[in-house]
């Protein structure tokens, strides 16, 4: 195994530090239970917060800040935070306004979530995000995997709550934000867990993972190796199926690095998703491309469509600043 890395127990805290650190003008760490907090919280807000295992970042503590995130909880690798976690967390990032957590369907968070949020004391609600189309359930899930479109809710919500909408008003919407996304990935290579110092799973060089999970979990096939328009075919057909959209509906298109693809690859299957876009009549209305919800070093990229309506798409647009995304400000 190599990576950058003293000791294993260690490459949580000492990340989260330097995070933290780097970006001191957005965040507080609290250290004991570990959380990050919005360092200016609006008092009577509606409070945002998320987590999930580490390994994925930017996702959560990267999207902390004005439009997003009030506080993230970041477990251990590819592992969820615990209940304490959540609670300090939604503690301390209430200003009177109630606490809205938003999670990955995973059995574990799901689990943890909900402890939390029976604890605590201010109002609180949940969205569930199960965005990922490969499989219906995994070793993970009952039910369809949250990935990164994790990111679509985080920032559309995030601005929702940022105008002083209530708790009720943002749960709402972000379900609604959430059936309207849908994501699949493809993975080439695996990650390695720093503690387990070896490959989640094994690809042969001519190999690679259809609809692969973040945190490694098998998808719909083991398949050779294909194009990128091949790839990007497969994706979009299974993605598409499942949302079917209207050819006038305006749509976001996001495509994710799994945290080893270089970014002109990231753009090359962009301009792939678009070709086949509107070859068939969809309208794209807005793109981000980049490293948003990462599996460690893992080569591969995921695609993420939302249909957008007027609201959606006004919240898109509006003033974010966070550690990784930030524009209007």
């Amino acid at each position: 195994m190599k990576k950058f890395i003293n000791r294993v127990d260690d490459f949580l805290s000492e990340s989260i530090e330097g995070f933290a650190a780097a970006h001191d003008n957005l965040v507080t760490l609290n250290r004991e239970p570990l959380y990050v907090v919005r360092k200016a919280l609006k008092p009577g807000k509606v409070a945002l917060i998320s987590g999930g295992g580490s390994g994925h970042g930017p996702l959560h503590a990267g999207f902390v800040g004005h439009g997003m995130l009030d506080a993230a909880c970041p477990g251990q690798v590819s592992t969820s935070p615990t209940p304490d976690q959540m609670m300090a967390a939604a503690l301390a990032a209430d200003t009177g306004a109630g606490v809205l957590f938003i999670v990955k369907n995973y059995s574990g968070h799901l689990m943890n979530f909900e402890m939390a949020a029976e604890l605590c004391e201010m109002p609180n609600a949940s969205v569930i995000v199960n965005d990922d189309v490969a499989v219906e359930n995994s070793s993970f899930t009952t039910g369809r995997r949250g990935v990164a479109g994790t990111v679509i809710v985080e920032k559309l919500v995030g601005s929702l709550a940022e105008s002083g909408a209530d708790l009720q008003a943002c749960k709402a919407f972000g379900e609604h934000v959430a059936t309207r996304t849908a994501s699949m990935g493809v993975a080439f290579s695996s990650c390695t867990v720093p503690a387990a110092g070896t490959p989640t799973f094994k690809l042969g060089d001519d190999e690679m993972e259809i609809g692969v999970g973040i945190h490694g979990e098998p998808g719909r096939r083991r398949a050779k190796f294909e194009s990128a328009d091949e790839i990007v075919a497969e994706l979009l057909t299974a993605i598409v199926d499942e949302l079917k959209p209207a050819s006038e509906t305006p749509l976001l298109v996001m495509v994710n690095g799994l945290g080893g693809t270089p970014l002109s690859e990231l753009y090359l299957l962009f301009g792939s998703a678009r070709a086949w876009l509107e070859a068939r009549g969809f309208s794209i209305a807005r793109v981000q491309v980049g490293n948003l919800t990462t599996s460690l070093e893992m080569a591969g990229a995921s695609i993420t469509l939302s249909t957008l309506d007027d609201e959606m798409l006004r919240h898109w647009d509006s003033e974010v600043w966070t550690a990784g995304m930030r524009w209007g400000m």
